[in-house]
């Protein structure tokens, strides 16, 4: 049985400037999705170029946060932020959601597809290998943080861990590093190596969200659920209620687009 170490929340100062863990991780998230996006631009038939790469960075970031800000306010404490509107933008406290980030996400997709005139299939199956390690280092910070704890666990396994922000001085999962595992490098590895030949468009896209809805239902049986939440209907958190339709959607898109036929040249004499 482990204790979580008590990290300073605070990763790098310098005077009044603070650097916070969580904000660090979004950082370098960020930075390997431009990195790794630059090393796939290089594939013409992907159909994304630098100056995309750079406009997709961009609603990508405005998706994640906006997105993951309201996602939280709406699905997880609506009855508090209706009777506190203005704390919504009070981000620096904390609460922001995957699931809405998720959505903001698509949104920036669409809107980017739009302006430049590409398939949405084709921009999607872009982007979706490039998020996954935004999920791993934003669990870190989660770890590092020392919250979204997991449930209770048997004090004989090895790496249970007593989190003191827990205030019960039990053993838990420690989930964030089962998150960030499955979510961030396994589905990573998976969606990465299954992108590199060239794959009917939407095979990535829906391989991506089904990958990604699984890690995050299976990874709920192991998280504490929000005390203000609980368990839901037929004992399953709001997590994974919310990561049903990512499955049927994902597993139906990948179906699909690999079904599809590709339109045949026709050619005339």
């Amino acid at each position: 049985m482990l204790v979580h170490p008590q990290f300073d929340p605070i990763a790098v100062q310098v005077g009044p400037l603070a650097v916070h863990w969580y904000g660090l991780m979004y950082l370098i998230g960020f930075t390997l999705f431009y990195l790794l996006g630059l090393y796939r631009c290089r594939q013409e038939w992907r159909g994304i170029t630098k100056a995309n790469l750079e406009d997709l960075l961009f609603v990508g970031m405005v998706g994640v946060i906006v997105g993951g800000r309201l996602g939280f306010v709406l699905l997880y404490q609506p009855e508090y932020y209706l009777s506190h509107p203005l704390e919504i933008f009070s981000v620096w406290q904390g609460g922001m959601s995957a699931h809405g980030g998720f959505i903001g996400v698509i949104l920036a997709l669409f809107y980017f597809a739009w302006r430049n005139k590409k398939s949405l299939l084709t921009v999607g199956d872009f982007v979706a290998p490039l998020v996954p390690l935004g999920f791993f280092f934003g669990r870190l910070g989660n770890f590092i943080n020392g919250e979204l704890w997991g449930r209770v666990a048997s004090a004989d396994l090895p790496w249970s861990m007593i989190f003191p922000q827990a205030g019960d001085g039990v053993p838990r999962h420690p989930s964030q590093l089962y998150e960030a595992t499955l979510e961030g490098l396994v589905l990573f590895l998976v969606v990465w190596i299954y992108s590199i030949k060239k794959r009917p468009p939407g095979a990535v896209s829906g391989l991506f969200l089904f990958g990604y809805g699984l890690a995050r239902f299976v990874v709920e049986f192991f998280r504490e659920p929000d005390s203000y939440l609980g368990l839901q209907a037929l004992d399953l958190s709001r997590g994974q209620w919310l990561s049903l339709p990512m499955i049927i959607i994902g597993a139906g898109l990948w179906i699909w687009a690999c079904r599809r036929k590709e339109p045949k040249l026709s050619m005339k004499m």
